[in-house]
């Protein structure tokens, strides 16, 4: 692969450089997270995350560790640049995204250092093409404050039964309430949208439930317009994980295969709308 061959004279400009078999493994990942134009990289030598963020409501992660690439290569304790999303990814797909068997869109994304582009070079079928797309100072992301020790409830579901709720839910109500208790009905999907009030419920022991931990009912509302940009990863994703924390604030963590079977993970993080009183 033309690719692979590069010279180590050429890497040695770089501080940052990954490489994938298949670009579709980086570029599906971050689809599931495309809901503003710019995203903020980190790169440590554990992988990538990429944030995304809309109006200090919602933030989306995206996790792609080092081991997803076929080469990770970072020569500082961590990277950091802002680059338009949309820009990256209509790169990433500019061979059209090939669903023939065996054929792919291999990746060498390189990144000199701060006020240089982020080069990607993108080879299939013995064609090169290189992008370069400027980056910026990335901002500092917002500090959701959501830690494991202030977890009041987690449930862990298969996807699919997640995607039957959003499919039998009223999408025109503004909010999602979310009831987590420990007593019935243990946990509860609920709109308020034009045909009528609509619940889903879980039962704990559920087939589709692989985990439950709720120590107090708690019942708050996020706004369906932030939580519908999440439905992408979990159209993706083959389980999700739904935590509150004492405050009320929403993380849904998405687990996703990608082509080779690899797994990565998305996570949402919401604001509650508005808090609910215990009925």
């Amino acid at each position: 692969m033309p690719l692979s061959t590069q010279s180590q004279t050429d890497d040695a400009q770089y501080i940052l450089v990954a490489s994938l078999d298949n670009a579709r493994n980086i570029s599906n990942i971050l689809k599931a997270i495309t809901f503003k134009d710019h995203a903020i990289f980190s790169a440590t030598p554990n992988g990538l995350k990429v944030t995304v963020e809309d109006s200090k409501c919602l933030q989306a992660n995206a996790f792609i560790q080092a081991d997803i690439f076929q080469e990770f290569t970072i020569k500082e304790d961590s990277v950091g640049f802002q680059v338009n999303l949309t820009v990256l990814l209509d790169c990433l797909t500019i061979f059209g995204g090939s669903t023939v068997p065996g054929v792919s869109t291999a990746l060498r994304m390189c990144y000199m250092g701060y006020g240089y582009p982020l080069t990607l070079f993108l080879e299939e079928g013995g064609v090169v093409t290189v992008c370069k797309i400027n980056t910026q100072e990335p901002e500092e992301p917002i500090d959701f404050d959501f830690c494991s020790s202030n977890v009041t409830n987690k449930v862990i579901l298969q996807s699919e039964s997640l995607k039957e709720a959003f499919s039998e839910l009223d999408m025109t109500s503004e909010v999602l309430q979310i009831t987590m208790s420990p007593n019935q009905p243990y946990f509860r999907l609920s709109t308020f949208g034009n045909s009528g009030n609509a619940h889903y419920d879980y039962p704990k022991d559920s087939d589709m439930m692989e985990l439950f931990q709720c120590t107090k009912t708690q019942i708050n509302r996020y706004k369906m317009s932030l939580l519908k940009s999440s439905t992408k990863a979990l159209a993706l994703s083959c389980k999700v994980s739904v935590r509150t924390d004492s405050r009320g604030f929403l993380s849904l963590q998405y687990l996703v295969r990608n082509n080779d079977g690899q797994i990565c993970f998305v996570e949402y993080y919401c604001c509650p709308d508005e808090e609910v009183g215990d009925d």
